[in-house]
């Protein structure tokens, strides 16, 4: 019984004893040549003086939006004559007290010292009167420095000058300020924007000399600049028509997937989280009811609503389910359809009516009876058709993050057969029970760029380049990936089926016929939605793309609370469209434009 410990024992002493004639002192051993260098030299770490300049940041016409210049600072002391202050700078009273309000960094507090950015003519009037006014204080220090106050959510911002914001935002939003934290390309892009200084590595003996050295030497990098997809003027007017609106637009180059204008609403001025003089307002966005530092585009996800109904039409085309001929009556005992219009006796007519009977009726044959099936109206059918549907809608870069160039973006979701099961506690659910996928809403959940992709998708028949905001690093292109062209699971010829009756969506008859633009010689292909909403007025959504034949834009509009997609969502899309094509807004809708701005102004 006690053999097996005798010879473990014995085994374990041999082990030892070799283990220690392995490590004897008497034992010679020859230092490498790295340990023989150790003992000789020391390695050391040099930078070379030239410090990088940070890259600025272009739109596509090369207008600076972002660059790091001399920002100049007033630093004001707790007890001040603010009459006199005014008179040193030039300023009324109202605006003395306006400024410092604004540099408060929490409203109705008295947080000293408050410091106020200045011109260079307000700094020139400092430094005249410097002897009297010893307690006023000049700093003078190179930031960055926004030319626009467009394009919050694209440009961000550096998180060294950001530090006030982070503050502000823990105190005020706690756990909820992740949410709300986007450094835009600033942040996204920082290694190339910074570029990296030069150093050394040499092996230095005890009197200083060099010999050789222990690792490369790094190459001084210059700071990169970026060239943005956006259009800086198209991108302000689209901030102008969404204003102090919940929501977002999303525009881009579906030839390219560059995107040329991109919301997110209610807007604010670009500076607003580095200023230093800002942090009344910082803290006004941060409390906002409406949570406008929220990055919608990329990171709300909402269902589509009846804009989906594209996607399930090319879908059943490709299950064969329907055929572009295909006629369903609009039976509202099946679902309710908002609006009274003639029979949809075509996909296309379906289409241009947006009728709901139609396309519950178009899933229902996608979902219970596939042709050529060999089993149908089951649960096992049931299980298989709604995973092939899945799988086609996904092709679309749905339920997965398309990859946009900025530091954090929303999957959305679609549901699978197993969430169903789960969800309805049984495997027998039946196709009653999630027929509101048939008209995007229910569990489907997409984002704006996911919208905006989704047309540009239909707009190139069944491609897309990932949507990004960078076209150019210094004097190379984009990044790889989006250079690589991507495809959907459906057939070309599937969605030229669907542009007949996105062109009749905008023609007389259709469900935004009033947003034509005919008149000026240019054909929208385009699709409304009204998302439902149990807590407060209906969602409005509308995507698009125009030229129908030969498209050069594509547009994603959502408004939360909007009301109707005919009448809020798809007039912003297609002002934004002329404005692209065509350089300005017909006379024909400048009362339309102003209406619209005056309401985001609201």
């Amino acid at each position: 019984m006690r053999t097996a410990p005798i010879r473990w024992r014995v085994g374990l002493l041999a082990l030892l004893a070799g283990l220690a004639a392995c490590s004897s002192p008497d034992q010679p051993t020859t230092p490498t040549h790295n340990e023989d260098v150790r003992v000789r030299y020391t390695a050391r770490r040099v930078a070379l003086p030239e410090v990088p300049q940070r890259g600025r940041i272009l739109d596509r016409h090369d207008s600076v939006l972002v660059d790091t210049r001399m920002q100049y600072l007033l630093k004001l002391p707790r007890q001040l004559d603010t009459l006199k202050l005014g008179a040193l700078l030039g300023w009324d009273s109202t605006t003395v007290r306006r400024r410092i309000q604004e540099a408060l960094p929490y409203p109705g507090t008295r947080a000293y010292p408050v410091q106020l950015r200045l011109t260079a003519a307000e700094v020139q009037r400092v430094r005249q009167d410097s002897a009297a006014w010893p307690q006023l204080a000049l700093i003078q220090q190179k930031r960055r420095l926004y030319t626009t106050p467009a394009a919050a959510p694209v440009l961000g911002y550096l998180s060294a000058e950001a530090q006030a914001f982070y503050r502000q935002a823990q105190r005020y939003r706690r756990g909820r300020f992740y949410r709300l934290r986007n450094g835009g390309v600033e942040s996204y892009y920082n290694g190339l924007l910074k570029g990296h200084r030069g150093y050394l590595h040499p092996l230095v003996d005890a009197q200083g000399n060099t010999h050789g050295s222990w690792a490369k030497d790094t190459a001084f990098q210059q700071g990169q600049d970026l060239r943005l997809t956006l259009d800086v003027k198209l991108q302000a007017y689209a901030e102008k028509l969404l204003g102090g609106r919940r929501g977002y637009l999303v525009a881009l180059d579906p030839r390219t997937g560059e995107i040329l204008a991109y919301v997110s609403g209610p807007v604010y001025p670009a500076a607003t989280i580095t200023a230093p003089d800002q942090a009344g307002l910082r803290a006004e966005l941060l409390e906002h009811e409406d949570i406008p530092l929220l990055n919608r585009p990329a990171m709300l996800a909402n269902p589509p609503g009846s804009v989906f109904k594209l996607v399930n039409a090319a879908v059943a085309l490709q299950m064969h389910a329907i055929s572009p001929a295909s006629s369903f009556r609009c039976d509202q005992s099946l679902v309710s359809c908002v609006h009274h219009h003639p029979p949809g006796r075509s996909l296309t007519l379906g289409l241009k009516y947006s009728c709901n009977p139609y396309f519950y009726q178009v899933m229902q044959s996608l979902i219970d009876c596939v042709p050529d099936s060999l089993v149908q109206d089951t649960v096992a059918a049931r299980h298989a058709n709604l995973a092939q549907w899945r799988r086609y809608v996904r092709s679309f870069g749905l339920d997965s993050v398309l990859g946009i160039d900025l530091p954090r973006e929303a999957p959305g979701f679609l549901p699978t057969p197993a969430y169903y099961d789960k969800a309805r506690r049984t495997r027998n659910w039946t196709y009653r029970s999630i027929y509101s996928l048939s008209i995007g809403q229910g569990e489907i959940n997409l984002t704006g760029l996911q919208m905006a992709n989704m047309a540009a998708i239909i707009a190139n028949r069944g491609w897309y380049y990932p949507p990004h905001l960078v076209s150019g690093i210094g004097k190379n292109g984009p990044l790889p990936r989006f250079t690589r062209k991507r495809h959907t699971l459906i057939d070309s010829a599937h969605f030229a089926a669907l542009v007949p009756g996105m062109v009749a969506v905008m023609q007389r008859g259709g469900t935004a016929d009033a947003s034509s633009l005919a008149d000026v010689g240019i054909t929208v292909a385009g699709k409304t939605g009204t998302v439902q909403n149990d807590e407060g007025d209906d969602h409005a959504a509308f995507v698009g793309f125009a030229p129908a034949d030969n498209p050069k834009i594509a547009v994603a509009v959502y408004l939360e609370n909007g009301g109707f997609g005919a009448t809020a969502a798809a007039p912003c899309a297609v002002m934004v469209m002329e404005k692209h094509l065509r350089g300005y807004i017909a006379p024909k809708r400048k009362r339309w434009e102003q209406r619209i701005i005056s309401r985001a102004r609201q």
